[in-house]
């Protein structure tokens, strides 16, 4: 924000527990320790590069199913060959990270993404089901867990199982009606991405509009519009569907 005429920062940190370096080896990152901090980074390039005018509305302060947008972005990098074998390099031979290691890398990463998906769209059809009902519930938590999450199941009941009781993203962990936004902050991400993976993943005018229209705006517009901004269209599918190996 702005004060006495200066353009005020906020300080952010971004606190890690990664590999620490051995007696004989510096400290060498894991590939989730780089997505980690790529989402992570994005959450603190959100605050720190706020144009608002009220904190309260700045950075992060954005609607819930909108918030990991600037994370989960980051990550699409780190499934590039152009950002990989520039970063990830051998710390003996400065080589760059084999090709073909980066393809077996991200077909690691798509396997079952199929259950993966229907695993996480139950999840947040049982949410919804929970916090829709509108008289009292007359039967068992198991039942009405059982028939909200039956369009997604593809295995046989497990009798005895029950996870609504387990539940605590949404009874006490601030996602009440909202655990969708987990798969929906997936096809933000990936239809952002498509943009960079279209005009050049360091292609700096669709970096600059992602830096005007999404993280200096804050929560001071519909997250749509913002979306929209930047995008030039409201979010697809299809580009999600693509990067999990569901669909060519």
């Amino acid at each position: 924000h702005v004060e006495n005429g200066m353009d005020v920062r906020p300080h952010i940190s971004v606190v890690t527990n990664f590999t620490r370096p051995t007696a004989s080896k510096p400290a060498l990152l894991t590939y989730n320790e780089v997505t980690t901090f790529l989402h992570e980074f994005g959450h603190a390039l959100h605050g720190m590069l706020s144009r608002v005018t009220y904190g309260a509305m700045a950075g992060t302060s954005v609607y819930r199913d909108f918030v990991e947008l600037p994370s989960q972005i980051m990550e699409n990098w780190a499934r590039q060959k152009e950002w990989l074998q520039d970063i990830a390099t051998h710390y003996q031979t400065d080589e760059p990270i084999p090709g073909d290691m980066v393809d077996k890398i991200i077909a690691a990463g798509n396997f079952q993404s199929g259950y993966a998906t229907v695993r996480q769209l139950s999840f947040g059809m049982n949410d919804m089901a929970w916090h829709t009902i509108n008289e009292p519930v007359n039967k068992e938590v198991a039942q009405f867990e059982k028939e909200a999450m039956e369009p997604t199941e593809l295995f046989p009941d497990v009798e005895g199982s029950c996870m609504s009781t387990a539940f605590g993203h949404i009874f006490d962990g601030g996602y009440a009606a909202g655990y969708y936004g987990y798969k929906w902050a997936e096809v933000l991400d990936a239809d952002a991405f498509e943009l960079f993976r279209q005009n050049g993943i360091f292609n700096r005018e669709t970096a600059n509009s992602f830096r005007k229209n999404i993280l200096e705006r804050g929560g001071t517009k519909d997250p749509m519009e913002l979306y929209v901004a930047f995008r030039g269209q409201e979010p697809s599918i299809e580009p999600l569907l693509e990067r999990s190996g569901l669909k060519e």
